[in-house]
């Protein structure tokens, strides 16, 4: 009965929920959008042109992995077990991680599975692999290394022990903390232990150089102030790296001091820090910057350490992160710029020292103020070789927020992530403070495509999969406002095909004229336009609308141009934009933040301030055509529609809009339609204006009425009473108005404590009272054609259905366990059913209300591309081949590693293949090129003898039952081999090179 009398009160003959069964509602987890826990670990695979994202694990969520493609492509891979990801390594069609529960996962970026989790006998504190190892060589906590096979997903016999004990026989359980591949020679290996570096030699199976950073009385170091200099010192070791042709080793240690290493001799060529040079001498430079107090500034430790290379692997720089100063201005990563190295063998000790002494330049790639980069990763342009420094085109920091920033390499100019990182990923580049959603028709949106100067995508790798595309669906439209005054606008999508899946950016802070105190509070989109509004913190609304920027290409000053209460802003358009959402007008009120914003679809944006200001601005001008102040409309007037008593406490609180809406209908006793405001406000008042034209062509604003609910107003939505459409204000439905047409409509008013349908602008109507918890966000929802239903979040942490008129409760599902309760007030709700809300701090899901009950489902895109090879690893040069240097294959090595009874991996046979044709065709093109070359039969090369050595090997092992208990022996008999062929080939060298000469 209650039911039937809530349609009589509110003027609605219709039952506009009938046929809704408790049983439609089943919520399906449609999608994620954005990182769900704070970023750890960062990856990125040049060949395959992926990036993988490691994730902690905190109570917003579980560590996970997300490895990002191009355009959409995006696959999550979860750990076998609750952990937070500390190390992430791609390897050819595999990505490797270390969690913190001590196990290394393998997964298959073929299947996009895991294959395979491992927890060695001891804490992992160092991984490396190589694209051309099916091997990860595993560095512990008391010194050993062991190796762990992908493909047969075990721990190999190798067993390599601390190799620290035959310099240090009292460090018994010395950890590791860093392994590196020689760039050019797989056959060495640089282990880092915590007091020194050794370079250890497959080829031998034992250490042969020993690195030991020594400070002597005296000498700075890289802190005095935290060492005293009057002892003998050993700075702790935190990282060592090659130069990228392994000519030289590079250390850096806990002092914020790095070293440079002659690995013939194992002397120190230079040791130093960013501030000063030759740290290890008595009495040397260390430049320690004092604060503005007087008092000694500390250094940042060195979180990492890159040797970086150009296309030529012999011009170099470092790139590292920390070291700075604590008073340093500017913070970010720093770039010495070292230039092409000299040639070792004819170049002096002082020129060698001088050279990274005298950098060519060093500058500093800045990042955002008061932010730390903890690491960072390359993003080399080919070559996945070279410890992934090579040719690097940008670089992406990590900072101890957990935000990230993308610098272009090596100029460290700021790259945008729009269009070219995953829209999940932007969501930490910077975080995001603010959502909207706007309702887009779709054939406006897919005409909305931004024409923008930008450089080369980063991300090209993978396939979406194919989705149910919805050609008569309007779009949903996702507005993101990021730290950085930056907004984003993408189609979030339904779970279907999206059609233009390009991200539109709009610089808010250029909009404003600065770069400071940008804040976005509120962000507002008109779904048949497409024109923006975003207001601030700071006070100003700032209107962007589409077209094409005349100024494009050309960064011209500001011209302040001020009319009807506005400042045009159309020459504050980005110059690398050539068509898209560009400034057009800009109001600064002075009345505090934004707090509510609505545009139209008819050329009206409505904003409310903080400061109890409402102003509504006429784009066709632009001209402001209504200004006021909330408390201007007197209570006496109002016709209240709830019986309790406003007291004069009440009536001191300040107010101000917290809900906008434009309508079109018939306002109660009115015989006509009109275009209709509505605005609520925090203490619940509901003010109604009509938009009238006049006689001039403009508009004006005019009061109809106002009336009093009970709370904070959170939702309006108006309705056609007689059909149950929303009754909005659209293009078409304000032209009917010039012919007499009439809507007949009510409106639904939500607040926190209850909810009142009425025809306005009196309040007199239905009303229903919430339960126990107060409703934090509203709207109504339409499900197949012409049945409609309110669907509102409540504090008990469920989604609540009421039927309409009779607003009686049709189900409630609970989102706890998916959404965050706290954040419901920031939850959207769209006119289809989808919920996008909150799942952490920088994560949103995506819910539909008409589902299936069906949870998050796996992606389905493609991320391994098997027609991109991995190109061959460098080796060594000619002349430290013909100078005696043995050369170890990656086959070599997989013999060597997994043992002589171990089969080649399917992956490894088909390398093996494309590094023998890619050597063949090599070989080609020199002997095509080469004049007066003999006729007759070649010679086998050495690339065709070392494998058939390999084979030979293997079968002669075989043969004699041999073990890898003999592993040593038969190594050291494959060795003499190699010596016995390097000597012929020398000798076969020189007198050929003698005959030459003699003429013969």
């Amino acid at each position: 009965m209650a039911s039937f009398l809530r349609g009589k009160q509110a003027g609605v003959q219709r039952d506009f929920s009938a046929g809704l069964d408790p049983q439609l509602f089943a919520i399906d987890d449609v999608a994620r959008y954005g990182i769900n826990s704070q970023v750890s670990a960062l990856a990125y695979d040049p060949v395959q042109s992926l990036l993988a994202v490691g994730t902690k694990d905190t109570k917003f969520g579980s560590g996970q992995i997300y490895v990002f493609g191009q355009k959409r492509v995006a696959v999550t891979f979860k750990l076998p077990r609750k952990a937070s990801v500390k190390t992430l390594q791609f390897c050819a069609d595999k990505l490797v991680s270390v969690d913190t529960k001590n196990d290394i996962s393998v997964f298959s970026l073929d299947t996009t599975r895991i294959l395979g989790s491992y927890a060695p006998p001891g804490l992992i504190t160092a991984l490396t692999t190589d694209p051309t190892l099916d091997y990860a060589l595993v560095g512990l906590q008391n010194g050993e290394i062991i190796a762990y096979d992908f493909d047969r997903l075990a721990l190999t016999p190798l067993k390599i022990p601390n190799l620290w004990k035959d310099r240090n026989p009292r460090a018994r359980l010395l950890p590791i903390v860093s392994l590196a591949f020689h760039p050019r020679d797989i056959g060495k290996l640089l282990i880092g232990y915590s007091e020194g570096a050794v370079i250890f030699s497959f080829k031998h199976n034992k250490a042969t150089d020993f690195f030991q950073y020594e400070l002597p009385p005296g000498a700075p170091g890289g802190d005095s102030e935290a060492n005293p200099a009057s002892q003998l010192r050993y700075p702790r070791l935190t990282q060592a790296i090659w130069h990228p042709t392994g000519t030289f080793i590079l250390t850096s240690h806990e002092d914020s001091s790095f070293v440079v290493w002659d690995l013939k001799d194992g002397r120190v060529i230079q040791a130093r820090t960013l501030q000063a040079s030759n740290v290890n001498r008595p009495g040397g430079s260390s430049q320690v910057a004092r604060s503005s107090r007087g008092t000694f500034a500390i250094k940042e430790p060195l979180f990492r350490i890159a040797w970086c290379s150009k296309a030529n692997p012999d011009d170099t720089g470092i790139l590292i992160a920390g070291g700075l100063s604590t008073t340093e201005p500017t913070k970010g990563l720093t770039f010495l710029d070292l230039g092409p190295t000299p040639v070792y063998a004819t170049s002096s000790w002082q020129l060698l020292a001088g050279h990274f002494e005298r950098p060519k330049r060093q500058h500093v790639l800045p990042t955002p103020p008061n932010a730390e980069v903890v690491d960072f990763c390359l993003i080399p342009r080919k070559s996945p070789h070279f410890g992934g420094s090579s040719d690097p085109i940008a670089v992406i920091a990590l900072l101890a927020s957990g935000e990230v920033v993308t610098l272009s390499f090596l100029s460290g100019h700021p790259i945008k992530p729009t269009n070219q990182l995953h829209v999940s990923l932007t969501y930490v580049h910077p975080f995001v403070n603010r959502i909207d959603m706007a309702y887009v028709d779709r054939t406006r949106w897919l005409g909305m495509v931004e024409n923008r100067s930008q450089g080369p995508p980063i991300l090209k790798g993978g396939a979406e999969a194919t989705h149910s595309l919805m050609r008569f669906a309007n779009r949903n439209v996702l507005q993101t406002a990021h730290a950085d005054g930056t907004t984003r606008i993408w189609d979030a999508g339904q779970g279907d095909e999206i059609e233009n899946g390009a991200v539109l950016q709009v610089d808010v802070a250029r909009a404003v004229g600065r770069y400071e105190n940008i804040d976005v509070t509120m962000m507002s989109m008109a779904g048949a336009t497409g024109e923006l509004a975003v207001g601030l913190r700071s006070g100003e609304l700032a209107v962007f609308r589409w077209g094409k920027n005349r100024d494009f290409g050309r960064d011209v000053p500001h011209k302040e141009a001020r009319g009807f209460g506005l400042e045009a802003i159309i020459d504050r358009a980005e110059p690398g934009v050539k068509e898209g959402l560009l400034p057009f007008t800009l109001l600064d009120q002075q009345q505090g933040p934004v707090t509510a914003v609505k545009m139209s679809d008819v050329g009206f944006v409505c904003a409310g301030f903080e400061g109890g200001s409402l102003a509504v601005i006429d784009l066709r001008g632009p001209a402001v055509i209504y200004d006021a102040s909330i408390s201007d409309f007197s209570s006496q007037n109002s016709k209240r529609g709830s019986f309790r008593r406003v007291t004069s406490q009440s009536q001191a609180k300040a107010e101000w809009a917290t809900s906008i809406e434009f309508a079109v209908m018939s306002l109660d006793g009115d015989d006509y339609s009109s275009i209709l405001l509505f605005v609520g406000t925090n203490l619940g008042r509901l003010v109604t204006f009509k938009v009238l034209p006049e006689a001039h062509g403009s508009y004006a604003v005019k009061v109809a009425g106002t009336c009093s609910l009970d709370d904070k107003i959170i939702s309006m939505s108006p309705i056609n009473a007689e059909t149950g459409e929303p009754a909005e204000a659209t293009p078409e439905v304000v032209a009917g108005l010039r012919t007499g047409s009439r809507v007949n409509g009510v409106l639904l008013v939500v607040t926190q404590t209850g909810t009142r349908m009425f025809k306005p602008a009196a309040a007199k109507g239905a009303h229903k009272s919430w339960d126990e918890f107060l409703c934090y966000s509203a709207a109504v929802v339409r499900f197949e054609a012409h049945t409609y239903a309110l669907l509102g979040l409540f504090g008990d942490g469920c989604a609540k259905a009421f039927s309409i008129p009779s607003l009686k409760e049709i189900t409630s599902t609970s989102l706890s366990h998916t959404l965050d309760v706290r954040r419901f007030s920031e939850a959207i709700i769209t006119p289809t059913g989808f919920i996008f809300g909150w799942t952490g701090p920088s994560e949103i899901a995506v819910l539909n209300v008409w589902g299936t009950g069906q949870d998050l489902t796996r992606s389905l895109d493609k991320l391994f591309d098997p027609e991109a090879i991995i190109p061959p690893r460098p080796t060594i040069s000619n002349l430290q081949w013909i100078s005696g240097t043995q050369y170890v294959s990656p086959a070599d090595m997989d013999t060597l590693i997994g043992g002589p009874d171990r089969p080649p991996s399917k992956r490894m046979t088909e390398q093996m293949r494309a590094d023998e044709d890619a050597q063949r065709k090599a070989s080609r093109q020199a002997t095509s090129s080469s004049s007066g070359s003999a006729p007759g039969r070649q010679e086998e090369g050495y690339w065709a003898y070392m494998q058939r050595q390999v084979q030979e090997r293997t079968e002669n092992l075989g043969l004699a039952g041999d073990n890898m208990d003999k592993l040593e022996d038969n190594s050291k008999g494959w060795s003499d081999d190699v010596n016995k062929y390097v000597s012929s080939t020398k000798k076969k060298a020189v007198m050929g090179l003698i005959g030459s000469k003699l003429g013969f």
